[in-house]
Formats: structure tokens, sequence, C-alpha cells
């Protein structure tokens, strides 16, 4: 057909790990700084990926690419988050995950949605993603597949936190944590916080002790590097890992948010810090998954452990309202990448409309051409038959040669135009099929 395009083939490709993949001590190493995220774009740019961004947070690293060579692309991606982590790429690849089409859609809508993280409904990651998409156009590596797919799932995120209760749960487990600070310690106006790694939930404890008045936090984790620039984000302190039992003394309340996969916190090690604490008490909490702080810790005097699942009898009403708020939840995720995929699917087939319609255009121009000021029945007889001349030309030859497309291509034409209803029925079959260019003389 005259002006037709070719139909894109460009695919949504999403590699990487979170908290489900791989451990926090291999996520430490990948886990990428707001200020070299510019450098981690441009090699990446480098290595043959043009729209694309890199989203770094606690619970994952990913990269979402859009390309017309999906295996190229997810190559390329692993090789970067293995070059970030100093590891081979076969070293990570059972630690990684590579999802393309409506299955990435549907992991990033469920992302931005907070309903793949470890605590369901944290606020943090939506704001995570916004910065890396930024980050992306400010390197030029975005483009109108990336922007789509990120603008459905901003609107997905957003009917989430309006028509479902899934953000209450971390907000209520937070004032949990607060309240059961205060009955430890009283006001928290002479309190000091530790917090022990990175994780979402961690920072959202912490920055709702620091809003209830706490006045000295503290950050420390396996990488200090990362801890350098969570303290400089969070506006607080920076303690090197190698002086954590120092830190420990000093701290009323530790949070720890390491997911290391081991515990970090031993009951030797905590009654060693009780002991030269001279037995004032600690109130831990404990929001990894699997828990940073071993269980034994809890039968210390002075030491009280909470783990989400604790803070959250404390907070919430019983574990049916959190299933079914998630349940809603998914619901408007299913419901956005339908409608994600629907939209593209129609913006696919426009350039075919567009060239069917400016075919039609051409030849009702040259005809009117040809035939100035001529009858108009006779005019709208001769476009109908030249217009049909090609298409049946072609159907007679698949007819004659017994092509079994001839078949398919029939029910095409009558969902098309439709040739199922009775009423157009009957006044198409009353219609002969035209010979080559009959009654228009050339």
């Amino acid at each position: 057909m005259p002006g037709s395009g070719a139909r894109s083939s460009s695919e949504l490709v999403l590699v990487g790990v979170n908290h489900r993949s791989s451990s926090g001590a291999v996520r430490d190493l990948i886990c990428t700084e707001e200020t070299e995220v510019p450098g981690v774009l441009a090699r990446l740019q480098a290595g043959g990926l043009s729209e694309f961004f890199w989203l770094s947070t606690c619970d994952r690293v990913e990269v979402l690419a859009a390309s017309c060579d999906p295996v190229r692309t997810a190559t390329i991606a692993a090789g970067a988050l293995a070059e970030r982590a100093g590891m081979t790429a076969q070293a990570l690849a059972p630690e990684l995950y590579t999802l393309t089409g409506g299955d990435a859609v549907r992991h990033l809508f469920a992302v931005a949605c907070s309903l793949d993280s470890q605590v369901v409904g944290e606020p943090h990651v939506l704001g995570q993603i916004k910065a890396a998409h930024r980050a992306a156009v400010a390197a030029h590596t975005t483009g109108p597949e990336l922007e789509a797919v990120l603008q459905a799932a901003y609107a997905a995120a957003k009917r989430v936190r309006t028509e479902t209760a899934i953000a209450e749960r971390p907000v209520s487990i937070a004032a949990a944590a607060v309240q059961t600070a205060r009955d430890i310690h009283g006001e928290l106006d002479r309190s000091s916080c530790l917090l022990i790694g990175l994780g979402d939930m961690g920072e959202l404890m912490a920055e709702a002790l620091r809003e209830a008045g706490l006045p000295r936090l503290t950050v420390t984790s396996r990488v200090d590097r990362r801890a350098e620039a969570a303290a400089r984000r969070l506006g607080c302190h920076y303690s090197p890992v190698a002086d954590l039992d120092a830190a420990l003394q000093s701290a009323d309340i530790v949070v720890t948010a390491a997911g290391l996969g081991r515990y970090i916190l031993s009951a030797d090690q905590m009654d060693a810090v009780i002991r030269k604490r001279r037995r004032r008490p600690v109130f831990l909490i404990d929001t990894a998954i699997p828990g940073d702080i071993d269980p034994a810790v809890g039968g210390l005097e002075g030491a009280f452990v909470y783990d989400l699942a604790d803070l959250e009898r404390v907070a919430l009403e019983g574990r049916a309202t959190r299933e079914a708020a998630a349940a809603a939840a998914w619901a408007i995720v299913d419901q956005a990448v339908a409608g994600f995929a629907r939209g593209r699917a129609e913006r696919a087939a426009v350039p075919a409309v567009a060239a069917l319609r400016g075919h039609f255009e051409a030849v009702r121009t040259r005809l009117l051409a040809e035939h100035p000021g001529g009858d108009p029945a006779e005019a709208t007889r001769l476009l109908v038959n030249r217009l049909l001349h090609q298409p049946s030309q072609v159907l007679r030859a698949m007819a004659a040669a017994h092509d079994m497309e001839q078949v398919e291509a029939e029910r095409l034409l009558r969902r098309l135009f439709r040739f199922d209803e009775s009423d157009t029925t009957e006044r198409i079959e009353a219609v002969p099929v035209p010979g080559p260019f009959e009654g228009e003389g050339r």
C-alpha cells in the first residue's frame, strides 16, 4: 500500500535484582546513589541503549528499556548490573530477572503502586521512580515508549492511593513504632536512634521518630559510602560500620533495615551493649524480611524487640483489611495494564489506518483530475471500481491458487467492513464484483 509504514516492533524490557531475587549484600554493591546515576546512564548509552532508565532503591535495582532488539538489550542491561556489582555477568545471572512486554509493564505498575515492596504500601518507591525518570530525562535517555508506560504507571499508582487503603499500613506501623517508643522511653526529645541498613521501611520509621521529636539520628550500613550518602540525604549523623558497637551503646532506639538474609545483631552482642548501657532499655525495631535481629535478643533484660508483624498487631484491626486492600490494588494494576496494552495496540494501528485513508484520498484525487466536472453518480461508481480493482485481483488469484490465506483474508474483510450485518450483506451481495476498471474506459 502506498505510503504505509512498518509497524513498530519496539518492546519493553526490564532487567533487575530485588529483595526476592538477590541478597542484600549483592544489592548493596549494585545500589546507585543519585550522584552516580548520570555516569551509569552514560555508560549504558555508550553500550548501545537509547530509550531507558535506571531505578535504584533499597529493595531493587532495575533497568527498564524500550528496544527493537529485546535480547541484546537484556544482555547490555545485565552486563551493566554485573559491572556495578563487580561480578561477571555469569556470576550475577542467578540473581537477575528479565521481563518483557506485558510482564514488564505489570511489574513496573506493581512497583509504582508499592505492591512489590517488602512492606506493601510503603510511600517512598513512587518518588524514587519519578527521580529515576527525571534523571533519564536530563540524560536524554527517554522516548515515547518509556514516557507512555511511566505516565500510565503514575496514573495507576494514583488510583491505588486514592481508591484503596493500601497506603494506610506502613503509616500505621510507623505510628505504632512511635507510640511503643514513647511507652518505653517517654517523650523522645532526649532519645537517640541508630538506623542500621537502608531499607525503605527503616527510613520511614526513622522519619516518623524524628517527626515525633527525636533529636538525634545516626545511620550506618554495611557499605560506608551508602551510609554517608543516606546521612546527607536525611540530614543526620553517619557512623562507620566498624564502629557499630559504639553506635549501639549510645542508641536508645535501634532500627534495622539491612535485609542481608542473616542476623546482624546477636544475643551476645546486644547483651554486652546493654551491660555497657547500665541496663538502660533499648527499643529494637526489625524492619527487614527476613529479620536482622536474632530472636534470642528479645529474651534479654532491657531489650524490647518488635518486628513489623508485632507493630502491625498494635496498629491494625486485622489481616482481612490488608488483604482486601491489596486485592483491590492488584485489580487496579491489572485494569491499568490492560488499558495500557490496548492503547499501545491502538497507537500501533494508526500508521496503517492513516496509510489506508491516504491511499483512498489519492485515488479519489486522481480520478477527479481525470474526470473533471463529471456526473457525481458516475464518479462515485468509478471510484468504487478503482478502489476495489487491486483487492479483487488479489482475492481471485488467491482463490485460483487455493491459497489457505484466502479464508483469513475474507474473514478480515468481513470484520473490517462489517459484512456480516444483515442489512449490509444484502446490499453487498447485490453488487457484482467489478472487472478491471470496469466502466472507466481507463
